[in-house]
C-alpha cells in the first residue's frame, strides 16, 4: 500500500478525506462562561492556534503554559451534502472533554484523551461554508489518565508541562451510507491464514443485498480474492495467505525484513461497488516458551529503549511527520530493536513507521495518579479503545496498561488494586490472545505475562549481585530490590515468566540543571563505561531476556537522553551500538 504522506489514520484508508489541521480561532474561557453564553453561536474576539499544537507549545503560536481548564477552538470550512453518503468528523487526539458544535448544534462529547474518537455529522451540515465550535475541558485532576503530564502548577521531576485540548490530527472523511466502520485483522504465523472480523453499519434487513470482498496483496502481485456474504453487521472470516496457483510463500514479518502485506476490502451491494478500504497486515508471531520470549518461534532477545515521544516546540504532539521518522532512525542508529513507548499513546503514524522499519513496541498507557470509581472507569473505557485502535499494528508485541503501580500505589496489599490490574490483564487478553500483557510494569506483579524489573542503580556490581545472589531473593520476593518496592505484590509469586529489564540506566550528563538517575557522568567517557558496565551487567543474569535502557531523548528538565531534546547526538552511536549488538549476539 502506498504511504499517504500525514494521512491521519495508515491501517485505515479511503481516498476521500480532508484534513483540518491549520489555523482556527481560539479562545480561553477562564470562567467557564462559554457554553451559558453560546460560544458555539457567537464566538467571542479570539487569537490564533495552529491546530493541532496546544496552547502550551511554541508551535501553537500561543505558548502559554499555565493552567487553562476551558478553551474553545472555531473554524469554518466548505463542505458538500450527500443523499447517499456520511460527512464523520474525526479526533485523533483531544485532552481531555471534547464537546462538538456544527453550525450552533450540538453533536456530542467525547471523554478522554489518547485514543481516537469520531461523530457522524451528515445531519448538521450544508453545501458551502459550515462552522465547527469545539470546547475542550482539562484539569490537573489525578483521576484523569495523564501520562507524564503533571497535575501541579510547576513541573517536578519527571513529569512535564501539560497538554489541553487537540493534539493530534483533526480530519473529515467522506463514506457511503452504509459502510465499512472496522476490520480487526489477526494473522496465523502457523495455519497461513488471517482470521478478520469486520463491522458494518448495515441494517439486518438489508444484509442479504451485500458481500465482501477481500484481496490480499504482495508487493502489487495478488495473493488471494475472496467474496463473503454478510449475514450479520459484523462479519467474521478467515482467508488464506498462501496461494499454491502462483507458489506464492509467505513473508514473515521480522526485524530484518518487516515484510507487510496490502490487504482491501470492498463492499458490494446487489455486486455494485459501495465502499473501499486499503490497509496492510503483517504476519508475525509473538510466543512464550520456556520462560522466553519468541518471535516467531525463534528465540527474541529483547534490546528495547524508553521514548516519551516530546519535542521542544510542540511537546506531545509530533511536529511533523518526518520528526517521527527521524526518531525511529535514532532508535535504529544507536543499536536497538525495541521502543517502549512509554506513558503516551503516539500518533498512529509512528506505528506505521515501526511497521515498515522493523521496530518492536511495548505499548503502553497514559496512567492516572490517584484509584477511585473515577479513574476506574476514565481508564478502563480509555485502554480498551487504544487496544482496538492500534490492535492491527505487527510491530505491538507487548500491551502495558499501568507503570509502577502508579493510579494503584497500594496494590503491593490492597486486594482492591490488585483486583483492577487483574482486571486489565483479563479483559485485554479477552479482545487480543495474540500478545502478553505485562499488567503493572516494573514492580509488584500481580497476572502477567512477563515480570519486568525497574532498577536505576549506578554501580554494575551492585546491579548483577543484586539479581545473582544464591538465594535468589529478588525473585523469591523475599526483599525490595529498590528499598522499596518487591517483585510481585501480597502472595503472588514467580511462576516462569520472561524477565525483562524494562528500566535501567537513565545515566545523565554533568549539568547544573536538570536531573538524571544517581551519579551524573562527568563526560562521554565516564558515561559509555558505566552504559557498558551496567548492559553488560543485565546481559550477563542468564535468565533475562531483554532490557530497556533509559532514554532515547532529553525532556524538558529531565536529561538522561542519548541525545537532547533536538536530536543532536550526545555520544557516539557506534560504540553504544556496537554494545548492544554484541550483547544481542551473545544472547541470540
Amino acid at each position: 500500500m502506498k504511504r499517504i504522506k500525514n494521512y491521519p489514520r495508515p491501517q485505515f484508508v479511503r481516498s476521500d478525506w480532508l484534513n483540518l489541521n491549520g489555523k482556527w480561532k481560539f479562545v480561553f474561557d477562564d470562567d467557564n462562561i462559554g457554553e451559558e453564553k453560546a460560544f458555539f453561536k457567537n464566538f467571542p474576539k479570539s487569537i490564533e492556534i495552529l491546530v493541532p499544537f496546544t496552547y502550551e507549545t511554541k508551535m501553537s503560536g500561543i505558548h502559554d503554559e499555565t493552567v487553562h481548564e476551558n478553551i474553545w477552538y472555531s473554524n469554518t470550512i466548505k463542505l458538500n451534502t450527500h443523499d447517499n453518503k456520511r460527512t464523520i468528523l474525526h479526533f485523533e487526539g483531544s485532552d481531555f472533554i471534547t464537546k462538538i458544535w456544527i453550525n450552533g448544534n450540538y453533536v456530542g462529547m467525547n471523554i478522554g484523551g489518547y485514543h481516537r474518537f469520531s461523530f457522524d455529522i451528515s445531519q448538521y451540515i450544508i453545501d458551502g461554508d459550515n462552522n465547527i465550535t469545539i470546547k475542550v475541558e482539562d484539569s490537573l485532576s489525578k483521576s484523569q489518565p495523564r501520562g507524564k503530564q503533571r497535575y501541579k502548577n510547576e513541573s517536578f521531576k519527571c513529569w512535564y508541562i501539560q497538554t489541553t485540548g487537540i493534539w493530534k490530527t483533526v480530519w473529515i472523511e467522506t463514506v457511503p451510507k452504509n459502510y465499512i466502520i472496522s476490520a480487526k485483522n489477526t494473522p496465523n504465523f502457523d495455519d497461513k491464514n488471517i482470521d478478520i472480523e469486520l463491522v458494518t453499519n448495515i441494517p439486518l434487513n438489508e444484509l442479504q443485498n451485500y458481500e465482501i470482498e477481500t484481496e490480499i496483496k504482495y508487493d502489487n502481485e495478488i495473493i488471494n480474492i475472496q467474496r463473503d456474504k454478510l449475514d450479520d453487521s459484523i462479519l467474521k472470516y478467515k482467508i488464506d495467505i498462501s496461494n499454491s496457483y502462483n507458489n506464492h510463500e509467505i513473508k514473515y514479518w521480522s526485524l530484518e525484513h518487516p515484510y507487510l502485506y496490502d490487504i482491501n476490502y470492498r463492499l458490494y451491494k446487489n455486486d455494485i461497488l459501495i465502499d473501499e478500504v486499503s490497509s496492510y497486515f503483517g504476519v508475525r508471531k509473538i510466543s512464550i516458551e520456556n520462560s522466553k520470549l519468541l518471535l516467531n518461534n525463534e528465540p527474541l532477545y529483547l534490546r528495547m529503549i524508553l521514548d516519551q515521544g516530546y519535542w521542544v516546540e510542540s511537546h506531545l504532539t509530533p511536529p511533523s511527520e518526518d520528526a517521527i521518522m527521524k526518531d525511529i532512525e535514532l532508535v535504529k542508529k544507536y543499536g536497538y530493536n525495541g521502543i517502549r513507548k512509554h506513558q503516551k499513546i503516539e500518533d498512529e503514524r509512528f506505528l506505521y513507521y515501526c511497521d515498515s522499519n522493523g521496530i518492536l513496541v511495548w505499548s503502553e498507557m497514559a496512567n492516572c495518579y490517584e484509584f477511585n470509581d473515577q479513574s476506574i472507569e476514565y481508564f478502563v473505557d480509555e485502554w480498551m479503545k487504544v487496544v482496538k485502535q492500534n490492535y492491527n499494528h505487527p510491530s505491538i508485541i507487548t500491551w502495558v496498561p499501568i507503570n509502577e503501580s502508579w493510579g494503584i500505589s497500594e496494590v503491593s496489599e490492597n486486594i482492591e488494586e490488585q483486583s483492577f490490574a487483574n482486571s486489565l490483564y483479563y479483559i485485554t487478553k479477552s479482545f487480543d490472545k495474540t500478545r502478553p500483557v505485562v499488567s503493572n510494569d516494573g514492580w509488584e506483579h500481580t497476572i502477567s505475562d512477563i515480570v519486568t524489573i525497574h532498577d536505576y542503580k549506578q554501580d554494575a556490581d551492585l546491579l548483577y549481585h543484586e539479581y545473582n545472589d544464591k538465594d535468589f531473593m529478588v525473585l523469591n520476593n523475599l526483599k525490595p530490590y529498590n528499598t522499596i518496592h518487591k517483585l510481585f505484590s501480597g502472595n503472588y509469586k514467580y511462576h516462569g515468566q520472561p524477565i525483562v529489564m524494562s528500566e535501567y540506566g537513565g545515566i545523565a550528563l554533568n549539568s547544573d540543571k536538570g536531573w538524571g538517575y544517581g551519579r551524573q557522568a562527568l563526560d562521554e567517557n565516564e558515561f559509555i563505561k558505566r552504559f557498558e558496565s551496567l548492559t553488560k551487567a543485565i546481559e550477563k543474569t542468564s535468565y533475562i531476556t531483554g532490557y530497556c535502557y533509559t532514554q532515547l531523548t532529553d525532556v524538558q528538565q529531565e536529561i538522561n537522553g542519548l541525545v537532547d531534546e533536538n536530536r543532536i547526538d550526545k555520544f557516539s552511536p557506534e560504540i553504544i551500538r556496537k554494545i548492544n549488538e554484541i550483547n544481542h549476539q551473545h544472547k541470540n
